[in-house]
């Protein structure tokens, strides 16, 4: 609070029982001068009230001062300054009444000039009359003129307040018992919509709860089906690749120059039958491969795996697939160290595959592979400059049987069952890695292989 304007509004002795009704009254006219409203007026007027009580019957009274003060959160304040006339005992002062402290917004004990000052204060309303030094002398002026009631006068005028207040506080009980009806009324309207939501939700969870056991035995369904699909096709490809080695070997045998000689045409027809029956192999091996991957029977042999070993073996072995004139197989040789922990001969399945995609979907440029660490990982990436594959069909082309549209024409003969891709990418799970693709029609593809150094 700031300091005290240098003249009082108002000063007065406060000194026998009666000088208690005055000083009610000549607060409530100081607070009504100054622009306080209606109900700060009481509160001011009933605080002075039991704190002068107490002054006359402890110290024998006490001088009162009435100030206008400075700015107090931004707006003025009311302060009333009581000295007592003789020094309050070694406990202090404490007001009888505990509701003094809740009728002030401050309410204090101050040293001021050699003595002990009880100080309340209150905020003057924002759209109060401005406090100019001009109103302030003529407050002044007023209040000196002004004399006080009597006694009766003042009791009077606390009935009148009691009256009021009681008004009041009647009229709030009844808009008390209104809104307790109205929130009756809101309670059973809430109780009776919460049993309604309890039962909709009680009903909704059954529902759920009978979706969960038919999605699980559509699981269990589902788990059956894929692993007498994996049986059927283990047990079938088994079952094919015997005749089919043996119709391969026949027609070897019938186109041997030891055997007797075949005219043109049924040299060409043997060749057919020789096509398509390692063509039929190659499905057969990829099914049976297919199969043991989807069933969990590929057990990886963890090893140390040099990357400049099975490229130099990749490079030896697909070298003689690289029959097209215009397609150059490059696989560049992997910086040092170029040692991982995984499975060889799954590694080098993976990596064929995709070298062997490549070369089928090139007409003309380059296959290219390269190694390197990124992140920590080994990041292996096949390249091609073929016909590339279209975003849409980047996921796709990882689904069984599943060939992307046109691709057959631009793989020419023996376009592939559309196995490979599905097992690389179950291997490249097996060996805790990923197998990723990024193309763009007419612009080739990359085929990424992610895998860790140390093993899945």
């Amino acid at each position: 609070m700031s300091a005290p304007v240098s003249a009082p509004l108002l000063q007065m002795a406060l000194r026998v029982e009666s000088d208690i009704f005055v000083l009610r009254q000549r607060g409530r006219e100081v607070a009504t001068a100054v622009g306080l409203e209606y109900q700060d007026q009481v509160r001011i007027a009933t605080a002075l009230s039991e704190v002068a009580r107490d002054l006359v019957r402890t110290v024998g009274g006490a001088d009162v001062g009435f100030y206008a003060a400075g700015v107090e959160e931004g707006r003025p304040v009311l302060r009333v300054d009581l000295a007592p006339l003789r020094p309050f005992g070694p406990d202090g002062y404490q007001p009888a009444s505990g509701a003094v402290a809740r009728l002030v917004d401050s309410l204090a004990l101050t040293p001021a000039e050699g003595v002990t000052v009880i100080r309340m204060s209150r905020r003057i309303p924002a759209n109060a009359e401005a406090l100019t030094p001009q109103r302030l002398a003529g407050l002044r002026a007023q209040l000196a003129q002004s004399a006080p009631g009597s006694a009766l006068d003042e009791l009077t005028v606390q009935h009148e307040q009691l009256v009021a207040a009681l008004d009041e506080v009647r009229s709030q009980r009844d808009e008390l018992a209104v809104l307790n009806e109205e929130l009756q009324e809101t309670n059973r309207g809430v109780l009776a919509l919460y049993n309604q939501l309890s039962a909709e939700l009680e009903e909704t969870n059954r529902g759920v709860v009978a979706l969960y056991a038919e999605l699980d035995e559509k699981s269990a369904q589902l788990r059956a089906a894929s692993e007498s699909k994996s049986r059927f096709l283990a047990n079938v490809s088994h079952e094919l690749r015997a005749p089919v080695t043996a119709v391969i070997g026949l027609a070897r045998l019938l186109a041997d120059s030891a055997s007797d000689p075949l005219t043109g045409e049924q040299a060409r027809q043997v060749g057919l039958i020789r096509s398509s029956a390692t063509d039929l192999l190659t499905l057969v091996n990829d099914l049976l491969d297919l199969a043991k991957a989807e069933s969990g029977r590929i057990e990886p042999d963890w090893a140390e795996v040099d990357l400049r070993v099975v490229f130099g073996q990749l490079r030896g072995t697909l070298r003689a697939l690289a029959t097209r004139p215009g397609v150059e197989l490059v696989l560049e040789e992997p910086p040092p160290p170029a040692a991982l922990r995984s499975d060889e001969a799954l590694l080098t399945r993976v990596l064929r595959n995709l070298l062997h995609n490549g070369l089928k979907f090139t007409e003309r440029g380059e296959v290219r592979m390269r190694a390197g660490l990124v992140d920590g990982r080994w990041r292996i990436a096949v390249s091609d400059t073929g016909i590339g594959i279209p975003p849409d069909q980047h996921e796709r082309i990882f689904e069984e049987f599943y060939q992307v549209p046109g691709s057959a024409s631009g793989a020419g003969a023996g376009a592939g069952t559309g196995l490979g891709l599905p097992y690389a990418r179950r291997l490249a799970n097996l060996l805790g890695g990923a197998l990723g693709v990024t193309s763009e029609p007419g612009r080739g593809s990359v085929f990424t292989l992610d895998l860790p150094v140390d093993g899945a």
